[in-house]
């Protein structure tokens, strides 16, 4: 199953016999504002409009657990994920879409969490919501009650141990910037760096300049480039588990599995006690 889908195609299905559920998962990083400047209101961008059908969801506090030693973006409780996806109206028999406003890497968060704990049937759209050609809609639906349990899948997910052994054994992708990989800037976490062994590959490298993924081909060349080589497993991680969802999401349109680091940078440099690794040299 392909692991996004275009603009055309959703409004096709959304015309067919079983419709996508469409969820409208708007997001900004926070960091530092210049003073008086609000932050960005995800549920506010939504309500002003949205794909007809859509239902919002907040990556911060639905697809999310409060920040802390986990890092600033850990899992959320699966059951309490689980409550708002049904509330969302998703069933497992049914196709669920997911975009944001167009990064796409909160779209890739709610993805990667449905995908690993067991639905069936999740695209993004590729583009996010500047690729959507159709009328906007600020009228709120009400969605049936879905039936989706989810179930935190046996693989897919790594903690702090599994990703240092995984750069030790296979390749482990820093989705980040490069110049936060190599330590030259840290504007959120404790210490600049990257996990030592790890490889750097900026997420935004996947995309073209209108936020479409590559061709399956060049992300499969890319990714094998940088050492995911056939039967090589791989393992991704980033700030905090978001834009590293947006690199599993690449790697799966290159036909490449991947695991996720959740807790990522945030979590791994709030210990003094792991390694850092610092320049453009994996080690």
């Amino acid at each position: 199953m392909n692991a996004i889908i275009s603009a055309t195609e959703l409004a096709s299905d959304l015309t067919g016999k079983n419709p996508p559920v469409v969820l409208d998962v708007r997001w900004q990083l926070s960091v530092a504002k210049a003073a008086g400047e609000p932050p960005f209101d995800g549920r506010a961008a939504y309500a002003s409009g949205h794909v007809p059908g859509a239902v919002y969801v907040d990556l911060d506090r639905e697809l999310a657990g409060a920040p802390g030693t986990g890092g600033r973006h850990p899992l959320p409780d699966i059951a309490e994920f689980g409550a708002v996806m049904r509330r969302a109206g998703v069933s497992a028999a049914r196709p669920v879409v997911v975009y944001d406003g167009g990064q796409g890497w909160a779209a890739a968060r709610a993805w990667w969490l449905l995908r690993w704990t067991g639905h069936p049937d999740v695209r993004v759209l590729d583009g996010g919501l500047p690729s959507w050609k159709g009328e906007l809609s600020a009228d709120v639906p009400v969605p049936v009650e879905g039936d989706f349990e989810p179930v935190a899948g046996p693989d897919g997910l790594l903690d702090a141990d599994g990703a240092a052994a995984l750069a030790r054994s296979g390749v482990l992708f820093d989705a980040r910037a490069g110049e936060r990989y190599r330590g030259e800037v840290e504007p959120i976490d404790r210490v600049g760096g990257h996990i030592p062994g790890a490889v750097s590959a900026p997420t935004t490298e996947n995309v073209g300049p209108d936020g479409r993924f590559l061709p399956a081909g060049e992300l499969r060349d890319r990714f094998k480039a940088l050492g995911a080589s056939d039967g090589t497993q791989v393992g991704v991680y980033c700030g905090s588990g978001v834009s590293g969802a947006h690199e599993v999401l690449a790697l799966a349109v290159a036909g490449i599995p991947a695991a996720l680091y959740v807790g990522s940078w945030s979590e791994w440099s709030s210990d003094p006690s792991r390694p850092v690794a610092t320049g453009p040299d994996p080690q």
